[in-house]
């Protein structure tokens, strides 16, 4: 299915979402030349926005609707080291978009605070830091939009060379000056931001599945 037939399914089920059209698609185009060139992609949150970080991640690292064997060149390169071996990592890996949920490295983040005065507020801009290249993209996600630590890290991110993604609610916040799209979805309080969040970063994950992994 296109991506515009994904995102047009999006708004019919969620009516809500008519406004995020543009920025849902400007967002996808982003990822997809990011990812087409070698790039990854590097997620941030908090509490809720923590769990759809992972989540993402869970979605774009093997497969989420479509099948994604690994490459013919692959599996002659695994047979070419252990036959055996080889054979059953061929059959069973699965080709990913690369991407990174920054909340998931405990002993660094816990060092991090502990050693640096505001650490907490600043732990996401040194992942960044330490993990960003120019060309990578930067997803924020924070319901308000003015998550500290999410922001600091969209400032290391721009001054990497990345590209900034926000995903918020209604407001946009301090995430939405900074971003380069931001999803602002139309709802204040939290909970009901993050039910919007999700099928609208699910619909990002198959639009990009379907383009790096679907039938020509």
């Amino acid at each position: 299915m296109k991506a515009k037939q994904l995102i047009e399914n999006l708004i019919l089920r969620y009516p809500v979402l008519g406004p995020c059209r543009e920025s849902v698609e400007r967002s996808y185009k982003i990822m997809e030349d990011s990812f087409s060139k070698g790039k990854k992609l590097l997620i941030a949150g908090n509490g809720g926005s923590c769990s759809d970080a992972n989540h993402i991640v869970g979605e774009m690292m093997k497969g989420f609707c479509l099948p994604r064997p690994c490459s013919k060149v692959f599996e002659a390169r695994l047979m070419s080291v252990d036959s055996i071996r080889g054979a059953e990592l061929a059959q069973k890996l699965q080709r990913a978009l690369p991407s990174i949920a920054l909340d998931n490295h405990s002993a660094m983040s816990t060092a991090f605070m502990n050693d640096v005065e505001n650490g907490g507020a600043l732990v996401y801009a040194q992942q960044l830091y330490g993990y960003g290249v120019d060309g990578d993209v930067f997803l924020g996600i924070s319901t308000s939009g003015n998550a500290q630590n999410v922001v600091n890290a969209a400032v290391v991110a721009k001054a990497l060379g990345m590209k900034v993604l926000g995903m918020t609610g209604c407001s946009g916040g301090s995430l939405l000056q900074i971003s380069d799209v931001c999803i602002c979805v139309p709802e204040q309080e939290t909970y009901k931001v993050q039910e919007l969040h999700l099928p609208v970063y699910h619909t990002l994950c198959l639009m990009l599945e379907n383009h790096f992994f679907g039938e020509a």
